[in-house]
């Protein structure tokens, strides 16, 4: 597999960055793993009531699943696919922006099918606890599985990728973002720890087939490989659809350790890091 992005990006810089404690260098972190159905507002309401609950929860990173204000599926990637130009006639966007506001909470937002100029990218996009919108990142290396019998997809059949990194300075550290497949390609983590981050987040949606085998190693590798902390968000599982997914979202410590996980169904997983942890690793 070769990994691709735009050379031209400030990120991809020779310079490294130093790395540094951010003045929060210990808080909670939530994965909310939702339940996804056909219903839009249906999604953007149990969205909604899973970032308030983690914030009563003290969480202060929150961390949404890939696709989850439509279901998996080619059947709805245009239907429910927005433009993110003015982000008030964006739903999703909308709502995001109004519950970290509310809450006091920075959010990367899973991610969900965005419509410019008649082109549709696997989206995510970043607020910060002021509900101002920091940073967007577009799936940069897109997915495709053929295993006769079982499991048939290919996502550039409907996207186009992405050919930018993505790296935020937030309240609570530098954030690096990728999403999904993204994850397998480890110079996209090395970039990010080269260039100080503190945390990627990788919003995904293994499926079955690839889930149980990949899923816990490569995040646990990437963790390894950058001595860094790695969050992924998963939709819960649903056995009647076309693509099952494997679920268990996962935070990894920089020495590899599993901090907390989930099973495939719909839960909130709360869990505190401390980057603090990433010095004592290097």
């Amino acid at each position: 597999m070769a990994s691709l992005w735009n050379t031209s990006n400030p990120a991809m810089a020779d310079a490294s960055d130093p790395f540094q404690l951010p003045n929060i260098a210990k808080f909670k972190v939530a994965l909310c793993q939702l339940s996804v159905t056909s219903d839009k507002n249906q999604n953007l309401d149990r969205a909604g009531i899973s970032i308030k609950t983690a914030a009563e929860q003290g969480a202060k990173l929150l961390v949404l699943p890939e696709m989850w204000n439509c279901p998996y599926s080619s059947d709805y990637f245009a239907k429910f696919a927005e433009d993110f130009t003015n982000e008030d006639a964006s739903p999703t966007l909308s709502m995001l922006s109004d519950a970290a506001n509310s809450h006091g909470i920075t959010i990367v937002g899973g991610s969900v099918p965005e419509r410019d100029h008649g082109r549709l990218y696997n989206t995510c996009c970043i607020f910060g606890p002021d509900g101002k919108l920091k940073a967007k990142h577009r799936k940069i290396h897109l997915f495709a599985i053929d295993v006769p019998g079982e499991i048939s997809f290919k996502e550039s059949d409907f996207f186009l990728a992405g050919d930018q990194t993505t790296i935020v300075d937030t309240e609570v550290g530098r954030i690096g973002v990728g999403i999904c497949h993204d994850l397998q390609f480890p110079e996209l983590a090395a970039l990010y720890r080269k260039k100080g981050v503190h945390i990627i987040c990788y919003p995904g949606a293994f499926n079955v087939s690839t889930g149980e085998l990949l899923w816990e190693l490569v995040q646990r590798a990437r963790a390894v490989d950058n001595q860094l902390f790695i969050a992924t968000c998963s939709p819960s599982r649903d056995s009647t659809g076309s693509y099952t997914i494997w679920g268990h979202s996962t935070l990894v410590e920089p020495s590899g350790e599993i901090i907390a996980t989930a099973g495939h169904e719909e839960t909130i997983v709360i869990a505190e890091i401390d980057y603090s942890k990433i010095q004592l690793q290097r």
